[in-house]
């Protein structure tokens, strides 16, 4: 149950003396990592900070990838569709968790699209055709990380758009040409930039 759910509740949490609001508040903020990150971010740091966290990341994105090339092949088996869905994935939640602690879109649309480049770019034989459920799968995650990343391209300035706009066209045209097509065009992602 929700706080506002409850207006006596809230008038009575409100009323608390400041002192026990704020251990309350301390106490609740602890339970929520998430939360803590945050506040750390809006608090403690400034645009120096981002900047490093914004460097942080893209070496972690690259390392990650560098290490999954070691043990995820271009080539069409079961350990390899899985590897290439596990790797785009950890890279999509370590993404997300920056944007969740920023709220720095254009650093965000970088990453998605530096992740579709690394997955679609470097893996061709793991999105063609292909009858392994696996590939299926990892396709239609493949296919819905593009249209978020189109959505997320969409809403950021049209200056930093430019900045990005070659190097995702030519990702989403390879996209295009592989067997991503047919999860693009059921997703009616619109892959003209």
């Amino acid at each position: 149950m929700s706080i506002h759910q409850d207006p006596e509740l809230k008038k009575a949490v409100l009323n608390l003396p400041v002192k026990e609001k704020d251990k309350l508040l301390l106490r609740l903020i602890s339970k929520d990592k998430m939360l803590i990150k945050q506040l750390h971010f809006q608090l403690l740091e400034d645009e120096s900070d981002l900047e490093q966290r914004i460097e942080n990341l893209r070496n972690q994105l690259k390392q990650l990838f560098d290490l999954g090339e070691s043990q995820v092949f271009n080539s069409p088996s079961l350990s390899n569709f899985v590897g290439l869905n596990k790797l785009v994935k950890q890279a999509s939640g370590m993404i997300n968790e920056h944007e969740k602690v920023t709220k720095d879109k254009v650093s965000e649309v970088e990453f998605r699209i530096y992740v579709l480049e690394r997955a679609i770019i470097n893996y061709p034989a793991l999105l063609s055709s292909s009858y392994q459920s696996a590939a299926h799968k990892l396709q239609k995650y493949i296919a819905g990380r593009i249209k978020h990343a189109v959505g997320k391209y969409a809403k950021i300035h049209e200056d930093h758009q430019f900045d990005f706009r070659e190097n995702f066209q030519n990702i989403l045209d390879t996209a295009n040409k592989s067997a991503l097509k047919d999860y693009i065009q059921v997703l009616q992602i619109n892959t003209d930039l």
